[in-house]
């Protein structure tokens, strides 16, 4: 099938049904090399005129995309496609959803770097936080005018005026920012849900690597939403409290939520709340104590880790992590950063008031983690984009800076990528003040970098 490209993109469009069977019919990895040859910086299928397919049908394009993003460094993905479609696709993909979706070409075209400084007045909405603020940052780096809407309500209000805008922006997927990881994340504390009966299983499904470097980054809450679970095993209870044994080597908490207590033998939830797990019949019961919340996730200086150094591996990558975190906040801020010293040491922060920080993991090929602290100010200007207006509300200001040091992290994932060393990301954890970020970080040695920002202080420290 030969490629339409438009916009520095190629495009393929198959017809009638996708079942497996036929797919391959349709499309050959010698087609998207051809095209990628053309020096596009997106291949995308349309569904515009599929009639129906099933995730057989679709399997054989994924597997294509992966080959490609393998060697070349584009987008790959779907694009023109109806709410239904969209639905299915990512319940199909819901695990590992690493390609790209786009409700219209048109929405597509506005993300290709060949239709940049269009100016074009966009309306957007995605129920992901995440993907609503890559996408914003996204847009708005590529020269258009993003509004951002926080709610479907909102959304469908605005939408309403569609002469107000020049695309309206829904059922949208950007596979390249970041990873899709099973957990959410609510105030500082990291929510994982487990389901059905848990056996022996649940130690190869659970990603013991991101728990180990949310606890280096300085989580110490971790709730297990168990309204799902039937049953659990001897061989669950022994993961849990494991778990909650390595835990308390941070003074970090677990805490388990609507466990009903006729799924699972006294014993075991005994056994359980002698390794320090904690229960609760609802979520609301900790998410809604504000008090107790903070007490829970607060940050302890504990870290039998905090003693790794850096390696050479970590410090000559400085350069993609600096790159991925000035341009994104040059961008926001509209500003430029200058460069003021460099320094090898632990972390040194001079003035502490009127700052707020973030961290963020990274594991794979290289691990460790990346602190910035930022004036208020700064992040407020940093913020405003995304929240759509200027606010003073230090809770929204910490959700929505979080949300953009996510973006700072999956950047530096793709760079790194472009360079051969894979990682992945763990949430960010923020920080009302300095004193709670030093508790986990002021015994770390790294690489800490002072930049200035409209004549701001901003601090980068890269640590493990």
């Amino acid at each position: 099938m030969r490629a339409l490209v438009k916009n520095g993109i190629g495009l393929f469009s198959p017809q009638g049904f996708l079942d497996g069977d036929n797919t391959s019919t349709f499309l050959s990895l010698e087609d998207i090399e051809a095209t990628v040859e053309l020096n596009v910086d997106m291949v995308l299928v349309s569904l515009k005129k599929v009639i129906f397919f099933n995730k057989n049908g679709l399997d054989v394009f994924v597997k294509l995309f992966s080959k490609v993003k393998q060697s070349k460094s584009i987008t790959v993905g779907f694009c023109d496609l109806d709410h239904k479609k969209y639905v299915a696709i990512t319940k199909f993909y819901a695990e590992n959803t690493n390609f790209s979706i786009f409700n219209t070409f048109a929405t597509a075209s506005l993300f290709s770097s060949s239709f940049k400084n269009q100016n074009k007045n966009v309306l957007l909405f995605s129920e992901d936080k995440s993907q609503r603020t890559a996408m914003a940052i996204e847009l708005h780096d590529a020269g258009h005018n993003p509004v951002v809407c926080q709610t479907m309500e909102e959304f469908q209000e605005k939408s309403s005026n569609k002469s107000a805008y020049d695309n309206i922006i829904k059922d949208t997927y950007l596979g390249q920012m970041g990873q899709k990881v099973a957990t959410r994340v609510t105030g500082n504390a990291i929510i994982y849900t487990i389901s059905a009966f848990l056996d022996t299983e649940i130690g190869n499904t659970f990603n013991i690597a991101y728990h180990k470097n949310s606890l280096n980054v300085g989580f110490r809450l971790f709730i297990f939403d168990a309204y799902k679970v039937v049953s659990m095993n001897i061989h669950a209870l022994n993961f849990f409290t494991r778990l909650a044994t390595s835990a308390a080597e941070y003074n970090a908490t677990i805490c388990f939520v609507g466990l009903d207590s006729t799924k699972v033998q006294d014993s075991f939830q005994e056994n359980m709340e002698d390794a320090g797990i904690i229960f609760y019949a609802q979520m609301e019961d900790i998410l809604g104590n504000k008090k107790l919340l903070e007490e829970l996730g607060a940050s302890s200086a504990a870290n039998i880790q905090n003693k790794r150094t850096l390696n050479k591996a970590i410090v000559t990558k400085l350069p993609d992590f600096i790159d991925a975190t000035v341009a994104t906040i040059e961008m926001m801020t509209n500003s430029e950063a200058a460069k003021e010293a460099v320094e090898v040491n632990k972390i040194d922060i001079k003035e502490t008031e009127g700052k707020i920080a973030s961290s963020i993991g990274f594991y794979g090929d290289i691990d460790g983690m990346v602190v910035l602290v930022f004036p208020k100010e700064i992040a407020k200007k940093a913020c405003e984009l995304l929240i759509g207006e200027n606010t003073d509300d230090i809770e929204m200001i910490l959700d929505t800076l979080a949300e953009l040091v996510n973006i700072v992290g999956g950047k530096v994932k793709s760079l790194l990528g472009d360079h051969g060393v894979s990682v992945n990301i763990t949430l960010p954890r923020t920080y009302h003040s300095i004193d709670g970020l030093l508790e986990v970080a002021q015994d770390k040695k790294g690489v800490q970098v002072d930049l200035i920002f409209d004549n701001e202080k901003f601090l980068f420290f890269l640590t493990r």
